[in-house]
This record gives C-alpha cells, sequence and structure tokens, in this order.
C-alpha cells in the first residue's frame, strides 16, 4: 500500500511533519507521542503490522518535536501561548481536520495517551476507538508508582543522595545521572541496546522540562497534578488499554480504569518497558491486531 510524507500547516502558521500508511485503506488510526517532546518514532512499525488489517495509520510530530517546527521559546508570549496541554489537545483536534478523519482510531502513548483521554472527553463524537498505551487517568498515582520503584531499586542511602540532588538541581551530576540511566533500562527502554536511536538526543528538552521534568523519575512540572479519573468513566468508545509488565505506570490503577471505563479491555505485555512496542513487539502488536478484530466482529471488550 502507498505511504506518503506531508507537511501539515496549522493556522498559526507553524509546520507539522506526518506519515501515512496504506494510505486510502479502510479504517483510519491517527497516532499521537509521548515525551512530552519526543517524537513518533515508537509507531513506525505500526503501518506495516496493521497492512492487511487494511488499517491506515498516520503518525505526527507535535509542536516543537524533531521534524516539526519548533517555536521560539524563549519568547515569553510565545511559550505561555503554546506551551500548554489545551494547546496540544488543540493542535490534535487541527491535525484530525485536516487529515479528514472521521469516525476514527486514536492512539497515544505515555503524554500521548493523557492527550487521547482529553480528546475523547471534548470529542468523542468523532472517534470510532480508543487506545492508551503506557498511560492512567492521573499523575500522583504515577508519581507514587515511582517512587515504590526507586525504594525497591536502590538502598536508602543512595535514595537520599538522589533527593539531594533533585532538590539542588544538579541534574547533570554524574551518580545521579548513573542511578537515571539504571532506571531507563529496567522500565522505558528494556531491550538493549536500544531499537531506535541518534547520534544524538533529539527530544525537545525545553517541553519535556516544562510538563514532565528533568527525567521520567520526577515529575515536577506543570503535569504534577493531572487527574482525569472522573472523566473515563464517560468514554462510551471501545478503549483498549495495553501496559508493559515492567513499567513506571502502576498497573494497579490501570486495573481500575479497566473497571471503570464500561467498554474497555486491559493487556500487558510481558517482558516490557514503558516503550512496550519496542521491547516486546510480537505480544504488543498481536493485542493491538485483536482489538481491531473483535472491532470488526462487534466483541465487547470485557
Amino acid at each position: 500500500m502507498k505511504s506518503i510524507t506531508r507537511i501539515l500547516t496549522l493556522k498559526n502558521g507553524y509546520h507539522l511533519w506526518s506519515h501515512t500508511f496504506n494510505l486510502g485503506a479502510k479504517d483510519k488510526l491517527l497516532c499521537v507521542h509521548g515525551g512530552p517532546g519526543d517524537t513518533h518514532e515508537v509507531f513506525e512499525r505500526f503501518g506495516q503490522e496493521l497492512e492487511t488489517l487494511d488499517i491506515e495509520v498516520t503518525m505526527y510530530d507535535q509542536l516543537g518535536s524533531w521534524y516539526s517546527d519548533t517555536p521560539d521559546w524563549d519568547n515569553t508570549e510565545i511559550f505561555k501561548k503554546y506551551m500548554s496541554e489545551d494547546y496540544y489537545l488543540s493542535e490534535l483536534e487541527e491535525v484530525r481536520q485536516i487529515l479528514g478523519y472521521d469516525d476514527f482510531y486514536l492512539a497515544g502513548h505515555s503524554w500521548g495517551g493523557m492527550l487521547s483521554m482529553m480528546y475523547a472527553n471534548k470529542f468523542q463524537i468523532h472517534l470510532k476507538g480508543l487506545i492508551i498505551i503506557g498511560m492512567i487517568d492521573n499523575i500522583p498515582d504515577y508519581v507514587d508508582n515511582m517512587k515504590k520503584i526507586r525504594l525497591q531499586e536502590f538502598s536508602s542511602a543512595e535514595n537520599a543522595y538522589m533527593e539531594d540532588i533533585e532538590a539542588r538541581g544538579e541534574w547533570k551530576d554524574a551518580q545521579y545521572q548513573k542511578y537515571i540511566t539504571h532506571l531507563y533500562h529496567e522500565y522505558i527502554n528494556r531491550r538493549q541496546p536500544e531499537k531506535k536511536s541518534h547520534l544524538i538526543d533529539i527530544q525537545d528538552k525545553q517541553v519535556y522540562n516544562n510538563f514532565q521534568g528533568d527525567n521520567e523519575f520526577v515529575v515536577v512540572g506543570d503535569l504534577g497534578d493531572w487527574d482525569f479519573s472522573k472523566e473515563v468513566r464517560t468514554f462510551k468508545i471501545p478503549t483498549l488499554l495495553s501496559f508493559g509488565d515492567h513499567e513506571t505506570i502502576p498497573l494497579d490503577t490501570a486495573k481500575k480504569m479497566n473497571k471503570e471505563i464500561p467498554d474497555s479491555r486491559l493487556v500487558v505485555t510481558p517482558d516490557s518497558g514503558h516503550n512496550q512496542m519496542i521491547d516486546n513487539p510480537g505480544v504488543f502488536f498481536s493485542n493491538l491486531r485483536n482489538y481491531f478484530l473483535d472491532m470488526r466482529a462487534g466483541k465487547s471488550m470485557n
């Protein structure tokens, strides 16, 4: 099937990079990447894996991400206008409009899962189905789980050292970075060496630091108090919740979401960190294809 790369021009004048696999296929799937400030890369196999199911897959880089325009974040007015959850939600809706998608599937990974939940709450009328990958409905549970992870991975002295470094904001401290690298290899990218790599770190640090903080194991940015646990109960679309069995996101909260979202299914990818589609693609994509097959057969997600 045909695949194309397109530059999407937004009403604000900025441009977003996008790529569509299986152009013209029966069903449409729009993928929203994580970070914040990361890129589309975790979705690069989706088109190939879903081609036999006749599914068109579009991925895009959000504003500030590698292949898309990056605003002048040092400009206070620009920063205030675009560096918000509301902006990235509106951007997602504008991307949908440009693509002409309706009655489509939406897949969000991590931060993209958060945006996808917000989108489903506001624009559910456009959705045929929702796929949440490695994201729960609130940040406080996520923060609590990361604290547990750190306690089980490091001694009390090591944890005290990390906390002191974080309080001082000395993020580049060599020993601290050694601890954080260990956590990334255990809970984010378990497949080593990492399958996806560049010669440099391409993450937009200003976007990431604003919303998250310095790394995945602290949340000191604007996301800290986000809680959507009440809103997810209103979802009336078939929802797939996909999590790795060894990642930063607490499975207990995912199980609670599974109970509270009426037509939802929870699947767990074994031996996988936060990037489960890369750590264990065989199981991940089998679960994903089964979701679409059951949707077409009219089966409940429960």
